[in-house]
């Protein structure tokens, strides 16, 4: 602030010197306030001098005229071309503008003329993760480290991209750290609360959220974190299910509360940043909750919408219905494979015009193929705003979201009204309950009679499976038992679901299987975030010794395998066992593929039906039990009855070719779409 005042008074007494308005200019800019005027002087008396040029660029980016500061650091550059700030802050700029190859360029010229600056380092890192390139990011970030040890920032960010590639105890370090420097650092806290939560540990997860509030308590993405965090992953008991579902009314209404006037326009930065997407996996009807979390998310994304100035494009005409498919998931993905490639292979392109928008950031052959055969095919690290404008620009008649839950942009961009008609679809199968969604696809093999009642969409069910599905013929690789610490002379009983499939009230079911059976295996597999299959399997040990069993005789944890290690399970298993309540479609139609037996129960819900339609399809019906006892008891036939299970999978292999290849989905899809349209004209 002397400073400040100094420089004010010499430009008062020396109006004309250019190094009187730069000093007052770096000044302000210092104490955080608009320098614009001071450095518009100082540019006029001193057009050639590259610091002057520099700072008068940041003033402009931090008023957020990114252009204008492209240019001004352009012209510090020109004259002091290697000049690290300079390279540095215009790097920051194309950064704010998603260039994130121009900037990670313009980092890299930073470090060249200064290989010691941090900062430089650090924001390469960010911009690297954005671009998925996450262990560069890790190198990036170790690099500003090396230099500036105590630099919270940088370990806040290295956290990040830790908990990125899953390595969470490293991420949990990284956290730590940041905050031993740093102990107010509330995003620190949050971050830190996240990753403590994706290890199953929901108390320490709370403790860190609530530190957070101490130090930013207008902190709605806490806020946000601290309600969704009510949904256990995994549930210890039936009674902790129950205790959710009775509290989540008022969660969401405690949180609708806490954006109140003054906090509602940053309100859309918390939508999104978790999701109640473990409530899938409570086998009840979740319309009602999702309804009111879906009023929520759009009441906060509608006030964000309304302050947007976006520019409008013209609207050509086109016979054509202009559709978009957004998602995260234009990769090797369920939901890719499940769903949107035969959307994106057979809409008939004489009638649909298919833009695709990939939020995500993953990139492999697949999504190269959906951009080959799109009409137009968005992709790389946008803002919200950006999204958005991309999005408008195309004018599409319908916006299809496969999958609402699962994504933060994603959720962003559906709580808006994008388009005429908004659809929803099965990539994540539940009822999104955002009253700016108007039709959910599902399939006619799914869903039970009275379905309706489980959306807040309108109900539209496709023909058969709902869904073209390539065959997938993968080549597997013969699995070596020894290594996997199975033992192939026992039955071999595949168990395929992700940790927080296995809901606890369904625990007796492996119990009893294995009690009659004797000896058996049941495989599981260890999901990434280890702390989810290390609580499922300590839970699964309570219900075995509550049967006077112990679970090590019954139970093995094999790691995570690739598909054709995985298909080489398959094809030596005796059984697969589809869990119960939330099923498996992608895992069903693998197991299909390689003849292997399923059971399923056949659940209330369309994700409780997923096995159970694809078994309908192909005339295997016996293999769908309407209880749990009657699960127990197929199961138990499937293993001891090699005659009976040589049968079952020969008739799978006779029929299965129905489920592959089926075009009347997508055939019945474009009608759809067509109609709807017409309907909104």
């Amino acid at each position: 602030m002397e400073v400040e005042n100094k420089a004010n008074l010499l430009a008062r007494q020396f109006p004309d010197s250019g190094f009187v308005w730069g000093m007052l200019g770096a000044a302000q800019l210092t104490q955080g306030k608009d320098a614009l005027s001071a450095l518009q002087m100082a540019t006029k008396l001193l057009p050639d001098d590259a610091i002057v040029h520099c700072n008068m660029g940041i003033a402009l980016q931090n008023s957020e005229r990114f252009a204008d500061a492209v240019a001004s650091y352009r012209r510090a550059l020109q004259i002091e071309p290697n000049n690290s700030l300079s390279h540095y802050s215009l790097g920051n700029v194309f950064k704010s503008l998603g260039q994130l190859d121009n900037a990670v360029a313009s980092y890299r010229r930073a470090l060249q003329g200064n290989p010691d600056f941090a900062e430089a380092h650090n924001n390469m890192g960010v911009a690297l993760r954005a671009l998925g390139q996450v262990d560069a990011a890790v190198t990036s970030f170790r690099g500003a480290l090396k230099i500036k040890p105590q630099y919270s920032e940088a370990h806040c960010n290295l956290g990040n991209a830790l908990r990125e590639l899953e390595q969470l105890d490293d991420a949990v370090t990284s956290y730590r750290l940041a905050l031993q420097f740093k102990p107010d650092f509330a995003v620190v806290h949050l971050n830190l609360g996240n990753v403590l939560r994706d290890q199953g540990l929901l108390h320490e997860a709370v403790a860190s959220y609530l530190l957070a509030l101490k130090f930013k308590p207008d902190f709605g993405e806490v806020r946000w974190q601290l309600a969704m965090a009510r949904i256990p992953m995994i549930a210890d008991s039936s009674e902790e299910i129950e205790t959710c579902r009775a509290q989540f009314p008022h969660v969401i209404a405690e949180l609708s509360a806490c954006f109140d006037d003054e906090q509602l326009a940053q309100g859309y930065q918390a939508v999104g940043s978790s999701l109640p997407f473990y409530l899938a996996y409570q086998e009840e009807n979740n319309r009602d909750f999702l309804l009111r979390y879906g009023k929520l998310c759009v009441r906060l994304m509608k006030q964000w919408h309304e302050k947007q100035i976006i520019p409008a494009t013209p609207v050509l005409p086109d016979a054509k219905v202009r559709v978009g498919i957004i998602s995260a998931h234009i990769h090797r993905h369920s939901v890719w494979d499940a769903i949107v490639k035969g959307w994106v292979t057979h809409l008939d392109r004489n009638r649909i015009e298919l833009n695709v928008f990939h939020v995500g950031s993953r990139l492999d052959d697949e999504s190269l193929w959906a951009k080959s055969n799109s009409s137009s095919f968005t992709q790389g690290k946008r803002s919200l705003a950006q999204w958005t404008q991309a999005i408008l620009e195309k004018h599409a008649d319908v916006l299809v979201y496969p999958e609402i839950g699962m994504d933060e942009m994603t959720i962003k961009l559906a709580s808006l009204r994008l388009a005429p008609v908004q659809v929803t679809s099965w990539g994540h199968p539940e009822t999104s309950g955002l009253p700016t969604m108007d039709y959910f696809l599902s399939a006619e093999y799914f869903e039970p009679p009275e379905a309706q009642n489980n959306y807040t969409e309108k109900l539209i069910c496709l023909p058969n499976l709902g869904c073209h599905y390539q065959a997938p013929h993968v080549a597997s690789a013969e699995p070596d038992f020894a290594s996997l610490g199975i033992d192939s002379g026992i039955p071999v009983i595949l168990c395929p679901g992700v940790p927080f499939k296995y809901a606890p009230q369904h625990d007796r079911v492996l119990v009893e299987i294995a009690r009659s059976l004797g000896r058996c295996q049941l495989v599981l597999f260890t999901h990434g975030l280890r702390g989810l299959s290390e609580k499922l399997n300590r839970r699964l040990e309570v219900s075995f010794a509550t049967a006077n069993m112990d679970s090590k005789d019954y139970l093995k944890f094999i790691p995570w395998q690739d598909k054709a290690s995985f298909y080489g399970l398959m094809k030596h298993a005796d059984i697969f066992l589809d869990t119960i309540g939330f099923s498996g479609f992608n895992t069903a139609m693998q197991a299909v593929e390689c003849g292997l037996p399923i059971v399923t129960r056949e659940g209330q819900f369309m994700r409780g039906r997923l096995a159970s339609g694809i078994l309908r399809r192909i005339g295997l019906t016996e293999l769908i039990a309407g209880t749990e006892e009657e699960y127990v008891n197929l199961a138990v036939k499937l293993v001891r009855e090699a005659e009976y299970r040589q049968g079952v999978h020969h008739r799978i292999e006779m029929s299965r070719d129905v489920l592959f290849d089926d075009v009347a989905p997508v055939r019945a899809l474009e009608d759809f779409l067509i109609k709807a349209v017409k309907h909104r004209m």
